[in-house]
């Protein structure tokens, strides 16, 4: 890790409405990167608003008081955020001349990103037209339909595509910001962070919104509602259809037909996603062998599940567990790509 040399200016704009969680997330993870390196702060953050004292309502109602009116916003910009609310999006609250200063001070910045539905307000400034960008999974159908020239992710907790960064909701901003602290500073100083803030993991942008068990349907029928809660702790057993159907008492085609009516996948599909999920957090938390992972997991061997990963996730294994317990040196950009740590030795 490289002490930084002058801090990196870091602006959040909180419109009327703006999440106070994704406002404060913002300011915890840059303030907790500052008090790491003290004496020598990384980041100045300064948050400005839209009223002329600099006053904003948040979402749940709490007054907040900015540092000053974005017109009022003097001096070089390193890094833009757009903090999310319910409330932009649907409605247009951004005056002409505030569009209008969105965008000059776009071009001057060399990041500019946003946390969840902030990405509306990119997005009517047409600062995320061609480009590939996130949002809160519940309005990521919105923001595709009103902006068509927009390629709308909605799996991943954040995104990069050139200097532009979305995030979804909630805590993803979290990990966005940790991402660009570690590409400012490198890993171990956004590793500190997290700890600091008492994160379970560090997250890298390609993890879904939600987990397997999250996004798939909550079946009605008993018995197809008590095997999705046996089938993660099982993921070793005979887990094909015929298996499944015996424990849910119901004929191979009768259970394949209630299962995927009810989960919106098939019974096939469901287990293998849960698998791949299973060897994803092998990757993320521990060191053992693929051919462990493999075997704890409930593939048939190595060379199965690093292809069927590769299938779900476009990664191989190995590349997605240097990515989690990468070191991006100072300087180097998660746009241009970087080097991945040394993998854990005697993998095969």
């Amino acid at each position: 890790m490289t002490l930084p040399s002058s801090p990196k200016k870091v602006v959040v704009l909180a419109l009327p409405g703006a999440r106070e969680l994704d406002l404060a997330s913002v300011l915890d993870v840059f303030t907790q990167a500052n008090w790491q390196l003290a004496p020598n702060p990384a980041y100045q953050v300064e948050v400005v608003t839209s009223d002329a004292k600099g006053r904003v309502t948040g979402m749940t109602g709490l007054q907040l008081v900015g540092n000053v009116p974005y017109f009022a916003c003097t001096g070089g910009i390193d890094t833009l955020l757009i903090a999310g609310g319910v409330s932009l999006v649907m409605s247009d609250p951004e005056e002409p001349s505030l569009v209008t200063w969105l965008r000059n001070r776009a071009f001057e910045c060399r990041r500019v990103g946003s946390i969840c539905t902030g990405a509306f307000v990119l997005a009517r400034a047409g600062l995320l037209d061609g480009k590939r960008a996130t949002t809160h999974w519940e309005y990521a159908k919105e923001l595709a339909i009103r902006f068509p020239k927009i390629t709308v992710d909605s799996d991943p907790i954040w995104t990069c595509d050139g200097n532009i960064y979305t995030s979804a909701g909630a805590t993803s901003g979290i990990d966005l910001c940790l991402a660009l602290v570690e590409e400012d500073h490198g890993n171990k100083l956004a590793l500190d962070v997290a700890r600091a803030m008492v994160m379970f993991l560090y997250r890298p942008g390609n993890q879904a919104q939600f987990s397997v068990l999250l996004s798939a349907e909550s079946a009605v029928s008993p018995s197809i509602r008590k095997l999705q809660a046996w089938l993660p702790e099982h993921l070793t057993e005979d887990l094909s259809v015929p298996a499944l159907a015996r424990r849910a008492g119901m004929s191979p085609r009768t259970f394949q037909r209630v299962f995927t009516g009810e989960v919106g996948k098939g019974p096939s599909l469901h287990v293998e996603e849960l698998r791949i999920e299973a060897v994803r957090r092998k990757l993320e938390l521990t060191s053992l062998r693929l051919s462990e992972i493999a075997e704890q997991c409930g593939f048939a061997s190595c060379d199965v599940m690093t292809r069927r990963f590769r299938f779900h996730l476009k990664v191989k294994p190995l590349d997605y567990r240097a990515r989690f317990r990468s070191s991006i040196g100072p300087g180097n950009s998660l746009r241009k790509g970087h080097p991945p740590s040394a993998l854990v030795p005697n993998q095969r």
